[in-house]
């Protein structure tokens, strides 16, 4: 949503731009263009520079990454085109051990990913450490060519709300970027995401990615079996508004197990048509994307990155989690060896 300039008026109020021969809204009895028009039109200026500065630049994009044949790969791997969204059984026995392994595999290397922002490093280098990474464990990094996608990471820097493509354009200092990881492992995806800072930020993000990671602890606390999906978004929506923060609708958590994405859907707003009831064995991803200004996007013409209309910051935290028989297991918390 674009900013709509206004002014003070003698009481210190807010009034709609006037006129050019409205009298000025300093109280002068003077016409308008005749007195502050001018510097008003200065400040606008100011502020569409101050709403561009920093914005994020496409780069170029490297070649697609290759992948050993004898790295086991995901349906899509090939095609490009993931099957039809289905649901998918409670998780035990084996297939939780086994989707387990692939949470932790894909939090490790999110947090190993992490060490390498820096002031200077380039996203595509961080795709290449992703990558390398995930290989190295016999893992397929899942976004690789999923509904065409050509990097193995997702990297969104600043205003980019989710989807940035990794490309060589270096992080500034200042500069925020969320790292988004899912590796296919044993035959289960596991997905997790977090917001970086680069070199030294200033308050207002640190105050943004803060607010953001406790949205995603709220949203998991909310995870109850019996309870429906819509306690989720209710306690995100509810944190971030209390804060002054909106919270993307565009783009939700999801199912995800033996398939990237299932036919759940988890809003990160409350959502009362989202009844379905959470019960034990449910594993699906919890995400939420939360801006400082408009949570409105526009989305590039590479069809992936999506931006705030308004260009203000965008972060996001990403946990997928277990449901169990009494409350929720984290299955891509961090767990150093």
């Amino acid at each position: 949503m674009k900013p709509i300039f206004k002014s003070k008026g003698d009481n210190g109020s807010a009034s709609i731009q006037p006129r050019p021969n409205d009298p000025c809204w300093c109280g002068s009895g003077t016409k308008y263009k005749r007195c502050h028009q001018d510097a008003d039109l200065s400040a606008r200026r100011s502020q569409r520079e101050v709403l561009t500065l920093g914005r994020v630049r496409k780069g170029s994009v490297s070649q697609r990454r290759r992948i050993p044949e004898a790295v086991p790969a995901p349906d899509y791997a090939t095609t490009g085109i993931p099957p039809r969204p289905i649901d998918i059984e409670p998780m035990q026995g084996e297939r939780l051990r086994r989707m387990r392994r692939a949470c932790q595999a894909a939090a490790k290397i999110l947090h190993d990913a992490g060490t390498q922002v820096r002031p200077g490093t380039t996203t595509d280098a961080i795709d290449a450490f992703v990558h390398e990474q995930a290989v190295a464990l016999g893992a397929y990094p899942s976004p690789l060519n999923y509904r065409g996608f050509p990097k193995s990471l997702c990297t969104s820097v600043n205003e980019v709300i989710c989807h940035g493509i990794p490309d060589d354009r270096a992080l500034l200092d200042g500069d925020i970027v969320n790292l988004d990881v899912t590796i296919y492992l044993d035959g289960m995806h596991g997905d997790c995401n977090a917001t970086f800072p680069v070199g030294a930020i200033d308050a207002a993000s640190r105050h943004l990615v803060d607010v953001t990671q406790a949205c995603l602890r709220a949203g998991v606390g909310a995870v109850t079996p019996g309870r429906p999906i819509s306690d989720i978004g209710r306690a995100i929506e509810a944190y971030a508004t209390h804060h002054g923060y909106g919270v993307v609708r565009s783009y939700c958590g999801h199912g995800i197990g033996e398939a990237f994405h299932s036919s759940l859907q988890v809003p990160h707003y409350f959502d009362r048509r989202a009844t379905m009831r959470m019960e034990p064995g449910m594993t699906f991803t919890i995400e939420p994307m939360i801006c400082i200004g408009s949570p409105d996007e526009i989305v590039w013409d590479d069809q992936w990155t999506a931006v705030t209309k308004d260009l203000q910051r965008s972060a996001q935290f990403e946990h997928t989690v277990l449901v169990t028989a009494d409350g929720v297991e984290v299955l891509t918390e961090y767990h150093p060896v």
